[in-house]
């Protein structure tokens, strides 16, 4: 199985302002290598240095970002001025700043939702697609993970959940946390954030892990992950229509790429990815046996980095 590089440290990084905002950009491996922007989950997860890890640091420029109102993006949890296509927009200005005349893009989960409305609008800027976890973001996937469905396989997990929401709302529980994330008391939103982040760190992995699920119920880290994911499902991820990106898959039919999905992942079940392969056949298409959604489970870590590699071989 392919392992993670070394720990490497980057060798520049610096604030990008951006109207209301201040995005976090980092470069690290080769400023002569191939260029490769990481696009981080949530929305609202942030970055962490571990990421620098799945690509060859001999061959690869890797770009690190913090995505608005995250990681050390600034101001932290803000929702105004924070859509989808903001981050398009910043991910271009990223790209513009380093003088990259095209690069590959790498994400997973809602990463690879935010990949994948990039290169739909930017196709001509994109020389390939490495994806994990595949999100639409269709009501359909909304309501598995946060109404009913993998409710039924957490159901212990899925009480602590319902918890926080009275019998009355429990119809539209993304509305119900929707009005304690925006809450002007802070401990209602507190108490919030760390219920809705909790949910997804005890589901994210085929085995429960006691440290992620720490991690994510963390408040600071809780604040901005749970506001932020929140803010952009209520808003269907500011798309205009369901099936946005199968709809314009289109535009991207050309360039190769990568689909890597664990069988058992319950925030973003195979569906989505399945569907997407359907569409874009051009991509390479893996399910990864005994794992779930999270990027470190060993199957998932291997595969990606054996993706990684291949690209870079063949450039």
């Amino acid at each position: 199985m392919a392992a993670l590089y070394p720990a490497l440290e980057p060798y520049n990084s610096f604030m990008m302002p951006r109207g209301l905002h201040e995005i976090y950009v980092e470069e690290a491996g080769n400023p002569k290598g191939q260029p490769v922007v990481f696009v981080h989950g949530g929305p609202g997860g942030g970055t962490d240095p571990g990421q620098r890890r799945f690509f060859d640091p001999q061959k690869w420029r890797i770009i690190l970002f913090d995505q608005r109102g995250c990681g050390r993006s600034t101001p932290f949890g803000e929702l105004t001025q924070n859509t989808t296509w903001d981050l398009v927009a910043d991910m271009e200005e990223i790209r513009e700043q380093l003088k990259i005349s095209k690069w590959h893009v790498f994400g997973g989960s809602w990463g690879s939702t935010l990949s994948l409305t990039y290169a739909i609008n930017h196709a001509d800027r994109v020389f390939s697609l490495v994806l994990r976890g595949i999100f639409l973001v269709r009501r359909s996937e909304i309501n598995w993970f946060y109404q009913q469905g993998a409710s039924y396989f957490y159901p212990a997990e899925w009480q602590d959940y319902l918890a926080l929401i009275p019998k009355a709302e429990r119809g539209d529980l993304l509305l119900a946390y929707h009005r304690r994330l925006t809450s002007a008391d802070q401990a209602i939103v507190k108490q919030a954030a760390i219920a809705w982040s909790r949910w997804e760190g005890a589901t994210s992995k085929l085995r429960q892990n006691n440290s992620m699920i720490a991690n994510f119920s963390d408040d600071h880290f809780a604040y901005a992950f749970a506001r932020i994911e929140n803010h952009y499902f209520i808003n269907k991820a500011f798309f205009n229509e369901d099936n946005y990106l199968l709809n314009n898959i289109n535009k991207i039919k050309h360039i190769p790429g990568y689909i890597i999905q664990g069988r058992y992942d319950m925030p973003c079940p195979p569906i989505s990815a399945y569907d997407l392969h359907k569409a874009w056949p051009k991509a390479e298409f893996i399910i990864v046996e005994e794992a779930g959604h999270s990027a470190s489970e060993p199957g998932i870590t291997s595969a990606l980095v054996d993706a990684t590699n291949q690209l870079v071989a063949k450039l």
